[in-house]
């Protein structure tokens, strides 16, 4: 097999202030995915598996994914904040902040491989 015939995988996993979040978020960009991607809830993280036979391809999904989910996350972070003004998720609840992982320190993470 060469390299062409491998496929190829990146995997996004975003951190959010809490659980019912991340599950609000996960449901909110499920609909856009294609049979190549899966997407799920783990805790306060949004976790996508996307995977494409060519570099090109996967580059553009992870692209427009990641538009997608920037959306999500602004329209959810708008219906929590008083007066409807924008927030961050840069700074985790307690809820997540005792969940969070040794491997990413807090941190939105993108990883992409050859399988």
């Amino acid at each position: 097999m060469t390299d062409h015939d491998k496929r190829r995988v990146a995997r996004v996993e975003t951190t959010h202030t809490d659980e019912a979040t991340a599950r609000r978020l996960a449901r909110a960009v499920r609909p856009d995915n294609t049979a190549e991607m899966e997407t799920a809830a783990n805790g306060c993280r949004v976790v996508t598996t996307i995977g494409r036979e060519d570099t090109g391809g996967l580059h553009a999904t992870v692209d427009d994914y990641v538009v997608n989910l920037t959306a999500g996350a602004r329209v959810l972070s708008r219906e929590r904040s008083p007066n409807n003004t924008e927030t961050t998720d840069e700074t985790t609840t307690a809820e997540c902040a005792n969940k969070e992982t040794a491997d990413t320190h807090g941190h939105d993470t993108a990883e992409y491989n050859n399988e």
